[in-house]
Parts: C-alpha cells; structure tokens; sequence
C-alpha cells in the first residue's frame, strides 16, 4: 500500500561493481596470486580500503594507490591496479551499468523520481570513470564534497531534502550492509545489491512495474488499458511471417491521447500499435481505421511519417480495431524552447517544422487520393459548432469568456477560406527530428486530419508563443527571451512559413489564434471534468487552465474586433450591431 516517490542509486557496488567481486579472472590473466586483491580490500574490518571507499572517505585516485601498496606487501609484486580499474570499467561495468541505467528510466518514466549518490568516482586525470547520462538522475550528491561520508544519515537526508520526498517514499539500492542500516533508520526501504538483477528484481516488488525494456518516451501499461499478448504475438506471427523466440514486451506511449498507443518488442523488432479506444456507446467514429489510410496514403505521397504495416478491424483479436506501424526512432521534443538543442541550432529546428507543415499544406489531394476527407460545408463553421457542442458536453461552471467567444466567433468567419489537407494538432512534440540535425523525420498524432484552412493548423502550431513557460497543461514560450534562446519569434516563424508556401498571412490572422486557443480551451475542460468523474489521464488540467486559456482567446476576439471596427466606414458603425466589435 505504499507509494514510492523517488529511488536513490549508490554508484560504487551499484551501478560500478566493488572492485574486489570482480578481480578473480583478472589475477588469473594478469599472473597475480589468486585472491590478492580481495584480501588488500577486504583486511583490516572496519577500517578494510573497501568499506573506506565505500564511505566516501577515499577518492578513487587515494584507493588505488593505497590498494596498490596493500597488494605488494601481500604478494611481494607489483600489481598494476591501474590496469585492474580499467578492466573494471571496460569489462564488468558493461554488463552492470546498462541494466541499472535502463531500470532508472523505467522509473523516471512512470513520473518518480531519480538520484545518484557518488562520492567522486574520479581517475588521475579528474575524468569521471562512469560515463553516465545525467538525464537518467534528477538530483546528484557527491558525499565527499559535501563533507558526509557514508554510513552518516545526514548524506541520506540532504539526498532526499533535493529530491522533496520523505524517508518512507523513498528506495536506497547499496551494496554496503553499514551504508543500508543508517539508512533504514531513516525508515527508508533498502535493497542490497549482491547480484544486480536480483536487485532489481526485488525493486520491481516493491515498485510494481518493470525495470526492463525501457522505450523512449513510453512508460508501463496503465491499468485497465492491458491487451492479451498471447493473441497479439499469434497475429504478429501471421502477419509478419516471424517466430522470435524472445517473449513480446509492451509498453505504453505517453502522450496524454485518447488513442491508446503501444510500443511492441517483437523479436528484434521494434513496432508501434494504436488501438482503438473501447467506444462507449458503439462503434461509430473509428478513428484508428481513418488514421491508418491517411497514413499510408501520406507515406506513397512522400510526406514524412512513420511507415505502415497492417490494419486489423476484427474485433475478436483485441476488442477494437488497431493498427501496425514501424517505429521511428529520433528526437521528440517535450519542450518548445529545446533545451537539448544548442541554441545557435534551434533556430534551423523551427525551420524545419516550418517547412514540414508548408509541405504538409502544399501536397495535391488528388495524387494522394485524399479528396474523401473533404466535409460538405465551412470547415471552419463546422470546427466552432463541433467544439462548442463538445464543451457544453463538459461545462462544470460558466467561464464568462467562453460564453463572449461562443457568441463572437460565429459571427467572424472568414469569408474566403484555402482548403488543403490540415493535420488537425500540428505542435512541435508530434514531430520525431533526427537527433543530430533539423531534420524531420516523422509527423505523429493524424487523428484529427481533415481538409480545411491550413491557417487553423498555422494557429495551432503557433500556441506556444503565447502560453507561459510554467503552464501546466503545455508548456510555451510566453515572456521568455527568444533572441537568447535562439528561437524565432511568433512573426518570424509565421513569415517562415509563409515563405514556403508563397503567401501572406490572412488579415484576420488574430481570428485563426482565437478559435485554437478556444479549441484547447475545450479539451483542458475535458479534462477537467474527466478527473472529477474519477477518470484521470495523462496531463489533467484544473478548471483555473481553461479559464486562462478562454481569456486568452478572448484577447485576440478583442484584438481582431477592433480591426474589423477600424475599417469600419463611419456611416455603418451605428448600423453595426455591437458584438460584432470586441465587446
């Protein structure tokens, strides 16, 4: 019944075998006395060179020297410890480091939090022997700077004081019996670590979800959403024409969609499945099976998405209709400010995201057999009365600037409206960019493709401007400074895609921003009355989010009705009635 919130990693035994575990094959190779090395750093009890090291009250630099001088008297030769190390490193640290890295993803992943406890792993030349990724850990303690050699509580609780978690909701992997007792006193969980996979096993006890096939950006199977792997493998066998003999992993997306959407190991391949949700009252409006021709027939015209591998619509096989595509591996970015990007690059990604839309926009609908997306009517009238009717469907309290824009925006649709294919939630994390270049290799989330006014996907791309950095619900780049952060701004990336498409932007370019920021205005008050019908889901928002939202939709209603006032001739202004201006 307890609830982790945060596992600490010790580094030396943990993710770094203990150097005398792994020293036998070594001295057999290297002509050194058997036993040599574990005796020089287990002798002397308390005070043995391994439990010193252990507690931090050695560096790496001070063990090895005097490890060295301890072997010598015991063996009468010279051992180059040095060489020993780097076997260490090179050898047994391959087999330990990758599966404990991977396990501190699988955790960072289902939303707990991570951290390494060091005490400065360092070599002669002050280069950090463990080449890990930082990003695996939210907080890194090094024992020996901050003075708190180990077995000492206080390490544990400056540990924990970082992470914001209290003993009880935090995990300590060690291998050190002394270092696992202060810190069970602290009434934390302990995991000693003998053999590494043991370890873990007994962590993903305690924890109650795998450490092991770690996907980027996916987490483990929520509950109530698994499906039966002994049917999909069967359909895979068929479909595919292989039998791996390794079991089927699943893992799950998340991406906060309604659509559910899985990683599948099968064999050596890595697939995605997209199954259709478990429709409530029948099965109209399939969303998967639409998804999935849209897709492949984007893929034949050259657009940049992931490859298509089989539709499936019987229903005895997973309960829904699903479909298959290859994963495309690359970079999502979970930020628009592109943290992970230098900023003298990040320029060239929105670039590229520019580019990919314009040539999303610019594809001919009858070489890519897409002409049957095409809706009778206004698509942008057919847009604000779907939306409206679909947030009186959610309403929990009446937000006055909902109200103000369900009036306006009928009144103000464009009079003339280019129709090409829109991609319905064109945003920077549905792009997959190669990880070394603004390169877009994969355009993600077609669920909402249509034809329409590519000016609405413009819009909705160009969100993030306006949205404050500490949004909860998506994050943007609201008062940030984009010059140094080397990002565009909302006119410049706009005139970016312009360029690439030839056009100018619509004089009544604040009308696009006020209908998509009342569309997410809608779907965070879905949101909301979904967590308080006791269905919560990935990115829920509090009814404070769509307010603000709602007001910022509003101010741009205002912005364009005082455009529409200005060209007004004076003669009509009386003739006008009122909400046709900005209130």
């Amino acid at each position: 019944g307890l609830s982790y919130k945060a596992v600490i990693f010790e580094e030396s035994g943990v993710l770094l075998p203990a150097p005398h575990r792994t020293a036998t094959d070594w001295e057999a190779r290297s002509c050194i006395p058997a036993g040599t090395i574990q005796q020089a750093a287990l002798s002397g009890g308390e005070n043995s060179l391994s439990l010193q090291y252990s507690r931090g009250e050695l560096t790496a630099v001070e063990f090895l020297q005097e490890l060295g001088q301890q072997c010598f008297e015991i063996a009468n030769v010279r051992v180059p410890v040095h060489s020993f190390l780097w076997h260490l490193i090179q050898n047994e640290m391959r087999k330990q480091l990758p599966i404990m890295a991977e396990a501190a993803q699988c955790i960072r992943a289902e939303g707990l939090k991570t951290a390494l406890l060091s005490h400065n792993l360092c070599l002669g030349d002050a280069e950090r022997s463990l080449p890990l990724d930082q990003q695996h850990f939210d907080v890194m303690v090094e024992s020996h700077q901050e003075g708190m050699p180990r077995p000492s509580p206080g390490i544990y609780k400056l540990c924990m004081e970082h992470l914001g978690v209290q003993p009880q909701e935090s995990i300590l992997l060690d291998s050190s019996s002394h270092n696992l007792k202060a810190a069970a006193q602290l009434g934390m969980k302990t995991v000693k670590v003998d053999d590494p996979e043991a370890a873990l096993k007994e962590l993903e006890t305690h924890l109650g979800f795998p450490l092991q096939g770690f996907v980027p950006y996916t987490r483990s199977v929520r509950p109530g959403m698994e499906i039966p792997k002994d049917r999909l493998q069967k359909y895979l066998e068929d479909v595919l024409g292989a039998h791996p003999t390794a079991p089927l992993e699943l893992r799950q997306f998340d991406h906060g969609e309604p659509t559910r959407s899985y990683s599948v190991k099968f064999g050596a391949r890595l697939l995605v499945l997209k199954k259709e949700e478990e429709p409530p009252d029948g099965p109209s409006g399939l969303s998967v099976p639409r998804e999935y021709r849209i897709l492949k027939a984007l893929a034949e015209a050259g657009v940049p998405v992931p490859p298509v591998l089989a539709l499936c619509e019987d229903r005895s096989i997973l309960g829904t209709p699903f479909c298959l595509l290859e994963h495309c591996a690359g970079h999502i970015p979970r930020a628009v400010s592109l943290p992970a990007v230098p900023p003298r690059r990040r320029r060239a990604w929105y670039g590229a995201m520019a580019q990919t839309l314009a040539r999303i926009h610019s594809l001919e609908l009858g070489a890519a057999k897409l002409q049957d997306l095409r809706e009778h009517g206004n698509y942008i009238q057919q847009q604000v009365e779907t939306w409206t009717k679909q947030y009186r469907a959610v309403e929990t309290h009446v937000i006055p600037a909902m109200e103000r824009l369900i009036q306006w925006l009928p009144l103000h649709f464009p009079e003339s409206q280019k129709t090409t294919l829109v991609h319905g939630d064109f945003r920077m994390d549905h792009l997959v960019f190669h990880p070394d270049r603004p390169e877009v290799l994969a355009v993600l989330g077609w669920k909402f493709a249509t034809l329409g006014d590519p000016m609405c996907d413009l819009a909705n791309n160009c969100m993030s401007f306006f949205l404050p950095a500490l949004f909860g619900a998506r994050r943007g780049l609201r008062k940030c400074d984009l010059e140094h952060l080397g990002i565009p701004t909302a006119e410049e990336y706009s005139q970016m895609y312009c360029g690439h498409m030839g056009v100018e932007l619509p004089e009544n370019w604040n009308f696009y921003l006020a209908f998509v920021f009342f569309r997410l205005a809608v779907m965070l008050q879905g949101r909301h009355r979904g967590s308080l019908a006791g269905r919560p889901a990935p990115g829920d928002s509090s009814p404070k989010d769509a307010e603000f939202v709602a007001e910022l939709a509003w101010d741009f209603a205002i912005k364009e009705g005082f455009r529409v006032f200005e060209k007004l001739p004076p003669t009509k202004l009386l003739a006008r009635h009122c909400s046709t201006w900005a209130g």
